[in-house]
């Protein structure tokens, strides 16, 4: 493109994404696009803010399940850390209790990751003018899915219950007694209708509570 038709500013984004090739080729893609500009790529949660405060991305497009940190987690604290940031949720999981956490955290946008790049590219711009913006698809599963019956502290305790860990291990990271434990989990066994513990977790997983 000659210089005197580019934009007077590029789209600033930042690209969280622990798929090495996934995040190489939505960057390239990106990149390909005449006003924006891939200024820093993380393959880990735990990573974000640090890249954000230092590239001050006018976007940050984030997956979900990363390392260290979700994007989840993340795009909260991007809210309250780099405000003037705006965060789009892109995941391959479009789960109804995914978008409702989005949202929740501050995001402007929650898409899966089977549009195309110039789909995506509209988007980046569309946040930027303040819209918000949501697959249809998972817009219309989410409501009528309804909100998330467990609790905080549940949804603590179900997280703490995996990988085989004892409601006296379970007890002792979330520093509560153990019949605290065992209260919380049969709560949320009961409210995912489940049968034991793990099916509780898988089912919670499953609906994107966790």
């Amino acid at each position: 493109m000659p210089r005197d038709h580019r934009p007077a500013r590029f789209i600033r984004v930042l690209l969280a994404e622990d798929q090495g090739m996934m995040r190489g080729a939505l960057a390239l893609l990106l990149g390909m696009e005449p006003d924006i500009e891939v200024v820093a790529q993380v393959a880990a949660g735990d990573a974000i803010v640090d890249a954000a405060q230092t590239h001050r991305p006018d976007v940050a497009l984030l997956d979900i399940e990363l390392p260290g940190m979700s994007g989840l987690d993340a795009a909260a604290e991007l809210r309250d850390q780099v405000p003037d940031c705006r965060v789009l949720i892109l995941t391959t999981f479009g789960r109804p209790g995914y978008l409702r956490r989005a949202m929740e955290a501050g995001a402007a946008g929650f898409l899966v990751k089977d549009g195309p790049v110039e789909e995506l590219a509209a988007c980046i711009r569309r946040v930027l003018t303040g819209e918000t913006v949501i697959d249809p698809a998972l817009a219309a599963a989410a409501l009528s899915a309804g909100p998330n019956p467990l609790t905080a502290r549940e949804c603590d305790v179900l997280k703490a219950s995996a990988d085989g860990a004892t409601v006296s291990d379970i007890a002792s990271s979330l520093h509560l007694s153990e019949s605290t434990v065992r209260n919380y989990l049969s709560a949320a066994i009961g409210k995912t209708g489940t049968r034991n513990r793990m099916e509780a977790l898988r089912e919670a997983r499953q609906q994107g509570w966790l």
